[in-house]
């Protein structure tokens, strides 16, 4: 019987400044994994609090928050900077995704507080980092979606660019951040000292543009970046997604033992002496055939149906699923990856875990997110070691 172990991360403490997509992940994927978070909000709550339940923003707020601890500190007053550099002290990383310069000038930059508490890591997350050409810009997923070539490479080839569906710029810089946190602190377990990190959104998106940046050299940049739903570098055939009955199936064959087992269940055998379709290179030269070909032949079952047929001829392939099929994933339910919560605030909703997983350690317990300074007196009173006459006078003066 295997030991049962701590979390990773058991006994490291967070400062979390993050608001948002971005740095939120990053340090929901900390909590996941056995860190304490301190959720430090300002007045008012972080944006995507203030955004309010109407907009649709509780469900992620609710799930990017949940497993931390919130406090309210105004750092726009004196007070608060000198309790924030009291909390500075006692953690072992900051992790902020504001605007490049916003903690400077409020006195509290990287310098500074690295001067503080030499073993921290200073942790900051931005659109386009903390210098360069670019530092200055405002940066959303949006418009790193369009900086960085994603939307350039989305949407059909005669079609306008069309921004992917997902945040992928958000999370992806969310998830390199975090690890950038979690190797400065391997470092440190070493060297002792803290150091600062940051991750760039466009930069960490850059590497999932390999298949259509191949495309684009292979071709010295003439072919038509815009793919569709068929492979970004124009390198694979069949890579599409087919009509079926009731909705569409996704197809991918990576190699020829794919193909054969796609033609074996489509019983079309003598496609496999067919020249124009009996190589991966002939398959791409005769592309619209060999859609067209597939095409015919999945419109005439259900998607589910097909799927089962073709997986037992070990295709790669996989039904277009809606929002509902997926919320409701009895694959993920079974793994603990979602799960059904009543939230205090917000009611029912399915919420995610973090997919990373850690033999031989229970899954964490989900708590909900907080509201908004739930946590003031724990962290400032029991943990920091205010006494509650301090504490009260800071609530008086809208501090905390």
């Amino acid at each position: 019987m295997n030991e049962t172990r701590d979390l990773p991360l058991k006994g490291v403490v967070v400062a979390d400044l993050t608001q948002i997509y971005n740095g939120p992940y990053a340090t929901y994927l900390m909590a996941m994994a056995g860190a304490r978070v301190i959720k430090i909000e300002p007045p008012g709550g972080e944006h995507l609090r203030k955004r309010g339940a109407n907009s649709g923003a509780a469900m992620p707020f609710a799930m990017l928050n949940g497993n931390k601890e919130s406090v309210r500190i105004d750092l726009k007053t004196p007070e608060g900077i000198s309790l924030f550099l009291k909390l500075i002290e006692r953690v072992d990383v900051v992790v902020e995704n504001f605007a490049p310069g916003v903690l400077e000038r409020l006195g509290i930059g990287k310098q500074v507080l690295l001067k503080h508490n030499p073993r921290l890591i200073y942790a900051s997350g931005s659109g386009y980092g903390n210098e360069g050409l670019y530092s200055k810009f405002p940066a959303m997923d949006l418009t790193v979606q369009a900086m960085s070539g994603v939307m350039s490479v989305t949407g059909e080839a005669n079609g306008s660019p069309m921004k992917v569906g997902p945040a992928i710029c958000d999370f992806f810089g969310g998830t390199h951040l975090y690890g950038a946190i979690v190797t400065a602190l391997f470092e440190r377990e070493r060297s002792g000292k803290g150091r600062s990190v940051e991750v760039s959104m466009m930069e960490s998106v850059y590497a999932s543009l390999s298949s259509n940046l191949g495309l684009y050299f292979s071709s010295n940049g003439e072919a038509p970046m815009r793919t569709g739903n068929r492979h970004g570098g124009l390198s694979l055939c069949p890579y599409n997604v087919y009509p079926t009955i009731d909705g569409y199936i996704a197809i991918i064959c990576n190699h020829q033992e794919h193909w054969e087992g796609l033609i074996t269940a489509m019983n079309r055998e003598e496609l496999k002496s067919d020249e124009r379709m009996i190589s991966m290179k002939a398959r791409v030269a005769n592309i619209d055939l060999v859609d067209d070909l597939i095409a015919q032949w999945t419109e005439q079952f259900p998607k589910q149906a097909l799927f089962e047929k073709l997986i037992s001829y070990r295709v790669p392939c996989a039904p277009v699923r809606d929002l509902k099929e997926v919320v409701n994933d009895p694959h993920m339910h079974a793994r603990g990856m979602l799960e059904d919560i009543s939230h205090p605030e917000f009611g029912d909703m399915t919420v995610a875990r973090s997919p990373l997983r850690f033999d031989d350690t229970p899954n964490i317990k989900l708590e909900p997110s907080q509201r908004l300074g739930e946590s003031n007196k724990i962290i400032f009173g029991d943990w920091l070691g205010l006494p509650a006459s301090e504490i009260e006078l800071l609530a008086n003066k809208g501090v905390i």
